[in-house]
């Protein structure tokens, strides 16, 4: 499956670690972020990649032209940044008329890819996307969402003070080619998916929990709290 990576932000909440580092870049236990995904993904066979590049760009390019899986990665330069949405329909065509996976590449997550993939191909009918959720410590820094008794999400509180949960969106999707025409012929000048595509397709969004370790890597607590983790 054709698998877009979002690395393009600032990382303003890392600082200071990103500020001569992208966020992609930092190191989990000795491993760059963006080469862990890239290995778990191919080991679930998933790809090719494209990879969107905006701040440090050329650090991200350096490491791309090094990696051992060069020859499945396109990267997709932003002189100004498109936005989450808008990098996904500028490249629509990277996904060749099928379903794609889209990941914001600077969480740090464990999950099972491959069963991710299966829960969107058993999807309920209707469904027009699969979102990845996890149970998070801290549930007003993330999207909550509410599901009906099919795991379908109903409604997605972003990032509100004493939101009803603590189920979050993951920021891992996979895109149905229907909803990807839909967006490109109804809805082109989209730029956020949290903010503008997830309330389009509310009753439309399947559901795959992750119960491996997940962690958005937004700041430097966040970043030493996870790399601890990890090495006990």
């Amino acid at each position: 499956m054709c698998t877009l990576l979002l690395v393009a932000g600032l990382g303003t909440r890392l600082r200071p670690i990103t500020d001569h580092l992208p966020k992609c870049l930092v190191p989990i236990q000795g491993q760059v972020l963006l080469q862990i995904w890239l290995e778990r993904l191919i080991q679930a066979g998933l790809g090719p990649f494209l990879i969107n590049t905006h701040y440090l760009a050329e650090l991200v390019q350096s490491f791309v032209s090094s990696s051992p899986f060069a020859n499945k990665i396109t990267l997709s330069h932003e002189s100004a940044l498109l936005g989450t949405a808008g990098t996904v329909l500028t490249n629509r065509d990277f996904f060749a008329g099928q379903d794609g996976l889209v990941i914001h590449a600077d969480n740090y997550c464990k999950a099972d890819l491959k069963a991710f993939v299966d829960a969107h191909h058993t999807r309920p009918s209707g469904c027009l996307m699969t979102m990845m959720t996890f149970q998070t410590e801290t549930p007003e820094s993330c999207g909550i969402v509410e599901l009906d008794h099919r795991g379908v999400v109903m409604q997605m509180h972003e990032k509100v003070v004493n939101p009803p949960g603590n189920l979050a969106n993951g920021a891992i999707y996979i895109f149905s080619n229907e909803l990807l025409a839909d967006l490109a012929i109804n809805h082109p000048h989209l730029t956020d998916i949290s903010t503008e595509v997830i309330p389009l397709c509310l009753g439309r969004i399947c559901t795959y929990q992750t119960k491996e370790v997940f962690a958005d890597i937004g700041t430097p607590e966040i970043y030493e709290r996870i790399n601890r983790k990890l090495a006990q």
